[in-house]
């Protein structure tokens, strides 16, 4: 007996992978555009500055991928991440991850503003805009620098979040690990974790998710801060939030006004600035890291009064940290008059330069070398480090030539879009404006869906001013929340009260097909 096997039939009107790609961007064709326009600006950035550009902060991630230890100043996420990629050994690679990174931020503020909350497709892409096409996010993604993986870890938090409205454990089990990722990469990851778990408490989202969000961020945050002690003795992230804090009050901490007795206050009255309050510097930074003359009078120079190795240690960190919170609650009114003149700094119409040239200018495409006093192209700061210097530091990385070369004519290029296309100051303060109204019209729902990004981005500008300094790279990471907030506020339009019955229901998210 002969059996014949029965031909299954190809159903040939079934689209393929490509046919069904090719549907997908043209249902969602404007926020492809847009994002291949992102995407062009980047390649363009990354053939004028190659292989990638610099901060003083660039080098010390640098080391710690290197030579892998708890750094005392900042945590060690993005030294991780450079670790991983090291086997590469290409910057270029690195930036080319941290441009995904940032499209990746787009990709996910369009995604839930269409399938949560309905914006029509072009309201969606407008709002992940300034994240695709500000000259200042781009220039970001192309530094050596942790924030681009922080901003797009924040906006997978809030993503996950307001997508599942009735969590789970296991999606909040994400949500911690996230959160824990975001604490590990910039301190200020701290502040996120309690946003959310505020909000999950307001929304009583149920105690397993909460639980699972706390349990899964603690886990490897404590596993850090043990690994931590282990080097430094004390538990903890860093050995810097009291000296940053105490660069925030330097500007104006009057030793008299804090009645510090000498005697039995050494360690608060070696930290007293000799120079009136109106001689001092108009910029935090230069009390943390400033040399000044060398004779340990002169401003910027008193840190330097305990050794030129021993600024970033417990004993140090705990005497900066004592010596700032007896300034901040003996002089309440200059804290604040300090932090609310830093605050609305961010809000200006242009750039003004701050907190000094030299940091400015570390923000810009420019189309030409900065060069040394010999007229040649400057190299990498030979500052030391564990390792040796930075200098050498970043050649063993690349195992090359790390310092940026500039690439005609893609430098000008990039160097003429930065003088146009970015977010000004007074557009990023009428988009929180618009979020908070977004929040107040919410107040039966304490906000709604609209607070968690909106508190965000407020608290993102706020907490440098408040902490440390304003710096125009820390503004960034609040655009997309800010931008996210407005756009929830506006796709219903503006309304009041009970004007509109959709307004009482504008907490709920709503789902649409893709």
């Amino acid at each position: 007996m002969v059996s014949v096997a029965e031909i299954t039939p190809v159903d040939h009107s079934a689209p393929g992978r490509t046919a069904r790609a090719l549907a997908f961007l043209r249902r969602h064709r404007v926020f492809a555009a847009a994002f291949a326009v992102g995407g062009v600006l980047r390649l363009v950035t990354m053939l004028g500055y190659g292989p990638a550009m610099w901060f003083n902060d660039s080098y010390e991630y640098v080391s710690v991928a290197l030579h892998p230890r708890p750094h005392p100043i900042r945590p060690d996420g993005y030294g991780f991440w450079l670790l991983l990629l090291k086997p590469f050994h290409s910057f270029t690679l690195v930036v080319f991850t941290q441009h995904l990174m940032g499209m990746a931020t787009a990709a996910l503020m369009y995604a839930l503003l269409r399938r949560k909350f309905a914006l029509p497709k072009w309201g969606a892409t407008l709002a992940a805009a300034p994240v695709l096409f500000d000259a200042y996010q781009i220039q970001l993604e192309q530094m050596v620098m942790s924030d681009t993986m922080f901003i797009l870890l924040v906006m997978g938090v809030i993503t996950l979040v307001l997508w599942n409205r009735r969590m789970s454990w296991k999606i909040g089990a994400v949500v911690g690990l996230l959160l824990a990722l975001t604490w590990l990469t910039r301190s200020i990851g701290l502040p996120i974790l309690a946003l959310v778990a505020t909000y999950l408490l307001i929304k009583r989202t149920g105690w397993k998710p909460i639980v699972a969000v706390l349990t899964a961020c603690a886990i490897p945050v404590v596993a850090y801060m043990g690994w931590f002690a282990t080097n430094f003795g004390k538990f903890a992230m860093t050995n810097s939030d009291g000296l940053i804090l105490y660069m925030r009050t330097a500007i104006f901490a009057d030793c008299n006004k804090m009645h510090i007795d000498t005697y039995k206050e050494l360690q608060l009255a070696l930290l007293c600035i000799n120079d009136p309050v109106d001689e001092r510097k108009d910029y935090a930074q230069w009390y943390l890291w400033g040399q000044g003359s060398g004779d340990g009078k002169g401003t910027g120079e008193v840190l330097h009064r305990w050794g030129a190795n021993k600024k970033f240690t417990e004993f140090t960190n705990e005497a900066a940290s004592a010596f700032a919170s007896r300034a901040i609650t003996s002089q309440p009114g200059d804290y604040l008059a300090v932090v609310a003149r830093d605050f609305f700094r961010a809000f200006h119409w242009n750039r003004p330069i701050f907190p000094d040239p030299s940091t400015y200018n570390m923000y810009e495409f420019k189309p030409y070398y900065d060069l040394d006093e010999n007229g040649q192209p400057k190299r990498l700061p030979k500052w030391p480090s564990i390792g040796g210097r930075t200098d050498t530091d970043a050649f063993a990385y690349e195992q090359g030539p790390p310092e940026t070369r500039i690439a005609h004519p893609w430098a000008d290029i990039m160097s003429a879009y930065q003088k146009v296309f970015y977010l000004r100051g007074i557009m990023l303060g009428g988009i929180l404006l618009i979020g908070l109204y977004g929040v107040v019209v919410r107040w039966r729902k304490v906000g709604g869906p609209v607070v968690l990004p909106w508190l965000g981005a407020f608290g993102l500008i706020l907490a440098p001013a408040a902490t440390a300094e304003f710096d125009y790279r820390y503004l960034l990471p609040a655009v997309p929340l800010a931008c996210m907030a407005a756009a929830i506020t506006l796709r219903h339009g503006l309304i009041w009260g009970r004007g509109s019955p959709r307004s009482s229901s504008a907490s709920e998210p709503t789902t649409v097909p893709a």
